[in-house]
C-alpha cells in the first residue's frame, strides 16, 4: 500500500506499488466513469481548447465557473472534514483550488473581480447539487472531489500549458494559479496516495456504486458548463476567436514527454478513430526527428495505458 511523506510541508508519495482490487472504490470509479469521461473530452468545447482555440472572454468565463464550482465543493467539504468517509480525502493544503482561482480572477477582471462574475445558469445545478449532496450525504462528496481534483492533477496540466501559450499569458503564472499544486511534489504519487485513502473509506457495496453513479452526474455537469461555454464561444466576434488561435496541444508537446497529453493525444489517438490517428502520425512525422518516432508512439501507449490505470 502507498503510504504519504511529507518533505518541507509537501505531501509526496512513497511510490511503492498498489496491490488493487476490482471491488476497490478507485477501481470501480475508473471503470464506471470510462464513457462519461470519453463524452468529455470528445466535447467541442474541450478539443478547441486543446487546439489552441480558446478566446480570452471564454476562458475567463470558465475560470469564474470553476470558482463557484469549487467555492461549493471546498465548502461542503469543509463542513464534512470529520465525517469518517470524507475525512481520508481531506487534504486542503494539497488540493483546495478557490484561493488560487480567486487570484486568477483578479487577475482578469480586476480588484473587484467578484462584483464582475455571477454565477451562469448552466453552472447552478452543479453547485447546487454539490450542496445537497454535502448536507445529505457527504460520502457523495468523495465523487465530486475525485472528478474534479483527479482531473486537475492530469489533463488539467496540458490545458495549462495550451491557454499560457494561446492567452500569451505571463511565464511566471498569473492566471493560471488554478493549476499550480505547490503542496504537491510529484503529481503521480500524489494520486496513488488519493487512491489509496479512498480505497481505505468503509464503504459497503450499495454505496461505492451510489459514489460512481455520482461521478457520472459530476461529469454530466462538466459538460453542461462546457456546452454553455461552448455557445458563448459562438457569440464571440470572429476577429477575436481568430486572435486567440494561439499554440495547441501538438506543437506545445514538441521535445516534451507525450505521456503528459492523457486529454488529447494518448485518447484519441488510441480511441480507434483512424482521422487522429493520421493526424497525430503526420505531426510526429512533421516534427519529430525520424529517429524519435518509434519512441514517441511508444511513449503515446503507454500514457494512454498510465491515464487509464490513474
Amino acid at each position: 500500500m502507498t503510504t504519504e511523506q511529507e518533505t518541507n510541508g509537501v505531501i509526496v508519495g512513497d511510490g511503492e506499488d498498489e496491490i488493487l482490487s476490482p471491488s476497490d472504490l478507485s477501481e470501480m470509479l475508473a471503470e464506471g466513469t470510462k464513457e462519461a469521461h470519453d463524452r468529455a473530452e470528445n466535447c467541442q468545447f474541450v478539443k478547441d481548447f486543446l487546439r489552441g482555440h480558446i478566446p480570452r472572454e471564454l476562458f475567463k468565463r470558465g475560470t469564474a465557473a470553476l470558482y463557484f464550482v469549487y467555492l461549493a465543493m471546498e465548502e461542503e467539504i469543509e463542513k464534512n472534514k470529520d465525517h469518517p468517509q470524507v475525512a481520508p480525502i481531506y487534504f486542503p493544503a494539497e488540493l483546495h483550488r478557490c484561493e488560487a482561482l480567486a487570484r486568477d480572477l483578479e487577475y482578469f477582471y480586476g480588484a473587484e473581480w467578484q462584483i464582475q462574475i455571477s454565477l451562469s445558469a448552466c453552472t447552478k445545478p452543479y453547485v447546487d447539487r454539490i450542496h445537497n449532496v454535502g448536507a445529505q450525504d457527504p460520502a457523495l462528496l468523495v465523487a465530486h472531489a475525485y472528478t474534479r481534483y483527479m482531473g486537475d492533477l492530469s489533463g488539467g496540466q496540458i490545458l495549462k500549458k495550451v491557454a499560457q501559450r494561446a492567452l500569451k499569458l505571463p511565464s511566471s503564472g498569473e492566471g493560471l494559479n488554478f493549476y499550480q499544486f505547490e503542496g504537491i511534489h510529484g503529481h503521480s504519487g500524489f494520486k496513488r496516495l488519493y487512491r489509496s485513502r479512498m480505497n481505505e473509506i468503509e464503504l459497503d457495496t450499495d454505496t461505492k456504486r451510489k459514489i460512481v453513479e455520482e461521478s457520472n452526474r459530476a461529469f454530466g455537469f462538466n459538460m453542461m458548463v462546457f456546452t454553455e461555454l461552448e455557445e458563448i464561444g459562438k457569440k464571440i466576434p470572429e476577429q477575436a476567436q481568430e486572435e486567440a488561435f494561439g499554440h495547441g496541444h501538438a506543437e506545445i508537446m514538441q521535445g516534451e514527454d507525450i505521456n503528459k497529453c492523457p486529454y488529447y493525444v494518448a485518447k484519441m489517438a488510441t480511441s480507434g478513430n483512424p482521422t487522429y490517428v493520421c493526424q497525430f502520425a503526420k505531426a510526429l512525422l512533421q516534427h519529430l526527428p525520424s529517429q524519435v518516432v518509434l519512441a514517441a508512439w511508444i511513449a503515446l501507449f503507454a500514457g494512454f495505458t498510465a491515464w487509464y490505470l490513474r
